[in-house]
């Protein structure tokens, strides 16, 4: 037959500390010496760690343009702490619509608008696609769980979504676009947008409730008409 040991409360025994101390006290290890011990630094700083997460192309962006750095900051002003002493993280905020021709550098600014939130101390959870990479990624398959996906890019904190209009106008993608832009209208969370297409042609590719929810969400921001690729290829 088996017995039980009665439940001991923490007041019936010693403390932890106090049996932490036995314990190193049994291996010969001065409290002392431990306590004198130096914090172990964290292997890779927030930057780096924003680094190792991005396209090789745009580890080093560095937003310059007035508009997406006034994004960052009001995006920063809003971030929460989750609890008392930990860093403030992106909760809600504003969104961005960056218009211009392709090569303006539009993709450069968004991906320097998330280094200039961690470079201000503020925590990111962040994804980025491409529109096109996103509808193939929804697409009905097998080995797809497209609910699943969307709710991830919806509920992410902050999204940056680029090419919005590039890719051919159907049902699907307006259906797929709405509930996405939608669902981050509702909760506030900011959004980073890049078109090459004029609201006009948005409105043709994407129809009247998805461009009706990007006017109210998103700060237009327009790029000068200057393919910067092919200036940089140039010299």
């Amino acid at each position: 037959m088996r017995t039980y040991r009665e439940p001991q409360t923490l007041a019936d025994g010693p403390s932890v500390l106090d049996r932490m101390a036995q314990i190193l006290a049994a291996r010969g290890i001065d409290q002392a010496t431990v306590d004198a011990l130096p914090d172990e630094e964290e292997p890779y700083s927030a930057l780096e760690a924003l680094s190792a997460g991005m396209l090789p192309r745009y580890r080093d962006a560095v937003a310059e343009h007035p508009q997406v750095l006034a994004w960052a900051r009001q995006v920063a002003d809003q971030a929460v702490a989750p609890s008392t002493g930990a860093r403030r993280q992106v909760t809600t905020g504003p969104s961005l619509l960056m218009a211009g021709v392709v090569g303006a550098g539009k993709t450069h600014e968004a991906y320097g608008a998330v280094r200039a939130l961690v470079q201000a101390g503020i925590g990111v959870r962040w994804r980025a696609t491409t529109a096109a990479d996103l509808y193939a990624e929804l697409r009905p398959g097998a080995d797809t769980d497209a609910e699943r996906v969307l709710a991830a890019y919806s509920r992410v904190p902050l999204l940056i979504l680029d090419d919005l209009g590039a890719a051919k106008s159907s049902e699907f993608v307006e259906e797929q676009t709405y509930r996405l832009i939608n669902r981050r209208y509702n909760h506030m969370l900011p959004t980073l947008i890049t078109t090459n297409l004029p609201i006009k042609d948005l409105k043709t590719c994407l129809g009247d409730r998805v461009t009706s929810r990007l006017a109210q969400m998103t700060t237009r921001v327009s790029f000068e008409s200057v393919d910067r690729r092919r200036l940089q290829h140039a010299a």
